[in-house]
């Protein structure tokens, strides 16, 4: 990591210091210097980034392409392609997983440079109000800031009665860095994480088995929209138990002995490796945020107003310290948000909606509201369900489970919500963000000319089921 020579000193003043580089710390750092800030940027490890770009979203992304290649040649042999059976160079896909997050990490550090940030790798806790002490490799430095923005992040949670000494047992962390594949991979945790990486080691070989204690995977999405890729994983993989925990997990020589308990709970069994993908926990409680006079609650979290102002005027936290969703593109917004308000622009929190997206084969991905939140609040509203079945670019794809879902207010129309499951769903919900941002509602999006035969068209078609307009399915008035 290049650093600026500022740093040799042992004591930097900051305008605006930054604690953490991830995506919200580096875009809050840039976005601050832009404005005309001296910005002083702390990042605990060598390469900027932070979880979402070496240990987390990109790393992932790059692991996941490989496992759809190896999934769409295997299922074209029934439709006359075949390769045969594919084999598996396991250091150069590290290697190239590894290079893609390199590009990019360099790409932020000639960033810092054009920007004239200066950047300290090391560790950084409060001291006080106004300064931060950082361990770095080469001693302490203190910095002192007029104001501060925390975007420290968060880590795996852990279960503590789990053997975490042992290296069968991963978090997502370790699943990343694919120093193996194992015969038999339990996965424990049927949330977002934890199926995308089941995604991965599935098609590199694996024999998977997912464990969740809830009663459907991707728990807080709509059923109808996780069922599809419920079926379609339910025959790829080995078990999957939900209503389900893990009670133990022994040490033996031969694997890990996992014992479970609830409705579905089966028989104790051995597993090559376990990766516990149960979430996350906020990192508040290890910057020494009280000694800067900051509120942290029991959990780690730090409470921001709309200006993510925590309760020290001059200190700032966004990203995934501030709460749920703990997602890349929160953090970004927060972090512009941020630097504006100690910029002295007027900014403020004012989203309606924050995407959220599964990259499972199926992939699957929602924004506003979600039907059951539209139930529980007593919203009366109209909702459509388009089926891929009946998109002539889904079915080219050797697919048709998919399906996009549309929730418009009753009286108006008007886009409450919206979700999708299907191959590359993720990259059509921003319309659908866009649409509720803009308050466009189901005729807006029906009368914008969409491409055909695109799988985008299909939520035009779901919008055309709500006006009554649609011609590409016949529906019984």
């Amino acid at each position: 990591m290049d650093t600026n020579p500022a740093i040799n000193e042992s004591v930097v003043h900051a305008e605006v210091l930054v604690l953490g580089g991830g995506p919200g710390g580096y875009t809050a750092a840039f976005r601050a210097a832009d404005l005309g800030k001296q910005v002083v940027l702390i990042e605990r490890y060598p390469a900027l980034g932070g979880v979402c770009l070496n240990v987390g979203c990109i790393p992932s992304k790059a692991l996941l392409h490989v496992a759809q290649v190896i999934h769409e040649v295997d299922e074209f042999e029934q439709h006359g392609l075949s390769y045969g059976k594919p084999s598996f160079d396991i250091d150069k896909i590290r290697s190239w997983k590894e290079s893609v997050s390199k590009t990019l990490s360099d790409g932020l550090a000639r960033l810092v440079k054009q920007r004239k940030v200066t950047l300290i790798q090391g560790t950084g806790t409060f001291t006080s109000s106004h300064t931060i002490e950082v361990k770095t490799e080469t001693g302490v430095t203190t910095v002192s800031f007029d104001q501060a923005i925390i975007a420290a992040g968060s880590h795996p949670t852990k279960i503590p009665i789990f053997p975490h000494d042992d290296p069968r047992l991963w978090d997502s962390t370790d699943a990343l860095e694919l120093k193996e594949i194992p015969k038999k991979l339990l996965i424990v945790g049927g949330g977002i994480i934890g199926l995308e990486m089941a995604t991965v080691y599935h098609a590199l070989g694996s024999e998977i088995s997912v464990v969740e204690l809830m009663d459907q995977i991707i728990p807080g999405c709509d059923n109808d929209l996780v069922t599809p890729l419920y079926r379609r994983i339910k025959k790829q993989y080995q078990n999957i138990w939900l209503e389900t925990r893990v009670a133990a997990i022994e040490k033996h020589k031969d694997g890990l002995k996992v014992s479970f308990e609830g409705k579905g709970a089966p028989e104790s069994a051995i597993f090559d490796a376990v990766l516990v993908a149960v979430g996350r926990r906020p990192n508040g409680k290890k910057i020494g945020a009280d000694l800067a006079g900051v509120n942290v609650d029991e959990i780690g979290y730090i409470a921001v107003d709309k200006q993510q102002r925590t309760n020290v005027p001059h200190i700032f936290a966004i990203g995934d310290i501030v709460g749920n969703p703990m997602l890349a593109h929160k953090a970004t917004y927060e972090g512009k948000i941020a630097a504006e308000v100690a910029a002295g622009l007027k900014a403020g929190f004012d989203a309606l909606t924050i995407p959220a997206v599964a990259y499972t084969d199926p992939e699957v991905t929602w924004m506003g509201l979600t039907e059951n939140q539209a139930k529980q609040q007593g919203i009366d509203y109209d909702k459509a369900v388009f089926p891929w079945a009946a998109s002539g670019r889904s079915l080219s794809l050797g697919r048709k489970e998919g399906l996009t879902k549309i929730l418009c207010e009753k009286e108006t129309g008007r886009i409450l919500g919206a979700g999708m499951v299907g191959p590359n769903a993720g990259e059509l919900i921003a319309e659908a963000v866009l649409a509720l941002e803009m308050g466009a509602d189901a005729e807006d999006v029906g009368l914008t000319i969409h491409p055909h035969p695109m799988l985008s068209e299909t939520f035009a078609f779901a919008a055309e089921m709500i006006t009554g307009s649609i011609t590409d399915l016949y529906i019984k008035k």
